[in-house]
């Protein structure tokens, strides 16, 4: 009986054809790993639980085209693929066609051999697969997919960080063209109107000829930014925000966070934090290390960052009044210390964010003018 997936390889079109005959012919399940490219996408597949095929490239609408065929007869397709720069398009096409599709963290997939390519991280990741709908749920890590509203509103937190890089490295290329051409350096701002017209007359002429067109774009990506702050801004303007928090801050944090309610406790939350220390232990000795980053690092910074502003502006803050004294030590254990405030400061936004506690048992105070 023809039911081995490999017994039959066709052209790209159409890749595979599960068996023929008996009454296994229709709704067999199909396994798909797929390693993706901007181009092609190496697939690797698995019929029901035969052997693994050699896998093949594929352009998207190839591999859209050869499941909307496989689905349309009967077949159930799954499909996993790693998480990556080429955001969640593929993903929603396949989920479109009728397939069962889910994408998993980034991971090594061949951890003894030396050896890596696009088709042997397909083939290991239909192999993962193949385990994971066995009832191994240990060998993928399926992320959450955010709806296309939450991208988009997590997206102008990210645009905003551009246009702010944008503004510092062309502040940084002016000041570096006048300490190499005239030993002089450039103020913060220098590029603002009323500092640029008392420090142009100063610089020679082909320094300032080289500077006018630096500070066009400065002043051009300023506006840019200031637009996307405001759009940030508005979405939650009218809300009471913790004084020293912000409702810039908050807006951002809540992007990059897209629902706080996908949080079922309270270690999940650290977790995404990636403020969570390593850890190295065996037979009763337990080490801690440096923080393990395995979260969102944008909102790791946006987490530090607000750390240290409540510091000032909340004395009332649990978790202030929890390190007050290791506070006063010096510098870096201030630093590690702020880290493990981030950490709780994200459990904290999310239990006031679900009702879990109301800002005056948090010890904050509420405004709804922005700091």
């Amino acid at each position: 009986m023809k039911n081995k997936i490999n017994s039959t390889l066709h052209d790209k079109n159409n890749l595979i054809e599960p068996s023929a005959g008996g009454n296994r012919a229709m709704g067999q399940v199909l396994k798909l790993g797929l390693d993706v490219d901007l181009r092609n996408i190496a697939v690797a597949i698995q019929c029901e639980r035969g052997t693994i095929g050699p896998a093949r490239k594929f352009s998207r609408e190839q591999l859209i085209g050869w499941v909307k065929q496989k689905t349309a007869l009967g077949h159930l397709v799954h499909a996993v693929s790693e998480c990556c720069g080429f955001g969640y398009t593929l993903h929603e096409q396949l989920i479109g066609a009728g397939a069962r599709s889910f994408i998993t963290t980034p991971m090594r997939l061949n951890l003894e051999r030396r050896r890596k390519n696009d088709r042997m991280d397909a083939r290991e990741l239909c192999v993962r697969l193949s385990r994971y709908l066995d009832g191994h749920r240990d060998e993928l890590k399926r992320i959450r997919i955010p709806s296309r509203a939450e991208r988009e509103r997590r997206e102008l937190g990210r645009q905003r960080e551009f246009w702010k890089r944008q503004v510092r490295r062309l502040e940084n290329h002016g000041r570096a063209l006048r300490i190499e051409h005239e030993h002089e350096t450039l103020p913060a701002g220098w590029a603002g109107p009323r500092k640029w017209k008392a420090i142009g007359p100063q610089c020679s002429e082909f320094v300032r000829a080289q500077l006018e067109p630096v500070v066009e774009q400065i002043r051009a990506a300023k506006a840019q930014l200031d637009r996307l702050s405001e759009q940030v801004e508005a979405l939650v303007r009218q809300e009471k925000i913790p004084v020293g928090l912000g409702a810039l801050t908050v807006s951002l944090i809540e992007g990059e966070v897209c629902d706080w309610r996908r949080f079922s406790h309270r270690k999940a939350v650290g977790s995404y934090t990636g403020c969570c220390p390593s850890e190295h232990s065996s037979a009763g000795v337990q080490r801690f290390g440096a923080i393990d980053r395995h979260g969102n690092k944008h909102l790791r910074v946006l987490l530090v960052e607000a750390v240290w502003r409540l510091l000032r502006w909340q004395p009332h803050w649990h978790a202030r009044q929890k390190y007050l004294q290791k506070l006063k030590h010096g510098a870096s254990l201030k630093k590690k210390i702020a880290v493990a405030l981030a950490r709780q400061l994200a459990i904290d936004i999310w239990r006031w964010r679900t009702g879990r506690a109301t800002a005056s048992e948090l010890g904050w105070t509420l405004s709804t003018s922005q700091v």
